[in-house]
């Protein structure tokens, strides 16, 4: 059975690159959406948001994008001028998101994915920076 999952995913980004990984892992294929290329709608941003069971300021990125520029970190600002400011700069979304159907989740660290998968791995995983994730039987690492 084909298992339908989406990340949105930004492949200069470690975690996101960590994440993928794990999807795959666990035979999946995944559609990858490099949402700096292919931002979501506003309407599809603001439903994962909702999903995932977070507010706008969680889904937030502060490094390395104009969130201090902007004026971001003003607690005042409403959800939806920060989703107004993530459409404007993509680069304030932050990421990886996954969709499944177990769920929407921003996956950080990486391994918050394995909670999403309604596959189990498919062997050991280590994270790029070699922190063993899966073991070589694809569960867990406590």
């Amino acid at each position: 059975m084909a298992v339908d999952v989406v990340i949105y995913h930004n492949p200069a980004c470690g975690t996101s690159r960590n994440t993928l990984a794990m999807i795959r892992n666990a035979g999946i294929e995944p559609h990858v959406v490099e949402y700096l290329k292919t931002p979501p709608a506003r309407a599809l941003l603001v439903e994962l948001i909702d999903r995932a069971g977070i507010t706008p300021r969680e889904l937030l990125r502060e490094k390395d994008t104009p969130y201090a520029e902007l004026g971001l970190g003003d607690a005042s600002l409403t959800g939806d001028v920060l989703v107004d400011a993530m459409m404007a700069h993509p680069v304030l979304i932050n990421r990886p998101l996954v969709v499944s159907p177990l769920g929407v989740k921003l996956c950080r660290p990486s391994e918050v994915v394995l909670d999403l998968l309604p596959e189990p791995q498919r062997g050991a995983f280590a994270k790029e920076d070699g922190e063993q994730v899966v073991d070589a039987s694809g569960h867990r690492v406590a």
